[in-house]
């Protein structure tokens, strides 16, 4: 009886981990998909972008909301208003590429082609060795504040070399964030898939935006 439970706790918890990869990967489509779309609407209408503290006051309201519903099903609401969002304010800034670079469809186009060969990478290699990436959780948080600290300066002070600086920082931080967060997932650190699904994409998205601006500015081409 003994050894029967003992067996029977492996493999609940491989099912228990298995759905928690396919709940978080199935969101994870569903909300990159409505991101895009919100996107693709925001280009063809040619909406200017919000703003900075527009983009900010929406990013964080609907991360607390999303955060704070996770175990409801108003969670799935705001982490589709949130990535909708997202998109929205995305898509005035695909446009500038394309109206500022000749070769702005190749920068796109390129910049998302590294963003899935990254995510796919590191996702399949967290899943593949099952490592323990947790002791990355007190580097991440120092490093995305730094990171998010020295990107306002390089804003506001005009700092071109800090903001390259930033977006290669944010590159590999958010590579960081995609093997923590696989790993927490696989490892039961991470039990709620919206929360998980949130992390992901924030990592997806940050880390398109940081490639684009590198492959901007090194284009030649402005």
């Amino acid at each position: 009886m003994r050894l029967q439970t003992a067996n029977a706790r492996p493999e609940a918890s491989i099912l228990s981990t298995n759905k928690m990869l396919k709940n978080t990967y199935l969101l994870l489509s569903m909300t990159l998909l409505f991101s895009a779309g919100t996107a693709g609407l925001a280009m063809v209408l040619n909406l200017p972008h919000p703003g900075m503290i527009i983009t900010m006051v929406g990013y964080f309201g609907l991360l607390f909301l999303t955060s704070k519903f996770s175990n409801s099903s108003l969670g799935l609401v705001f982490v589709f208003a949130l990535t909708g969002f997202m998109g929205l304010t995305l898509g005035p800034i695909l446009n500038m590429y394309l109206n500022a670079y000749s070769n702005g469809h190749e920068l796109i186009m390129t910049a998302l082609g590294g963003t899935g060969v990254i995510f796919l990478g590191l996702s399949g290699y967290a899943l593949t060795t099952r490592k323990d990436f947790s002791f990355l959780g007190g580097f991440l948080m120092v490093g995305i504040l730094v990171a998010f600290l020295a990107g306002l300066g390089a804003m506001f002070f005009a700092i071109p070399a800090l903001s390259l600086a930033v977006s290669a920082m944010f590159i590999l931080l958010m590579s960081a964030m995609i093997l923590y967060q696989t790993s927490a997932i696989i490892h039961g650190g991470e039990t709620n898939y919206i929360l998980a699904t949130v992390s992901l994409y924030i990592s997806i998205y940050n880390l398109f935006l940081s490639l684009l601006q590198l492959l901007g500015a090194f284009s030649g081409d402005d």
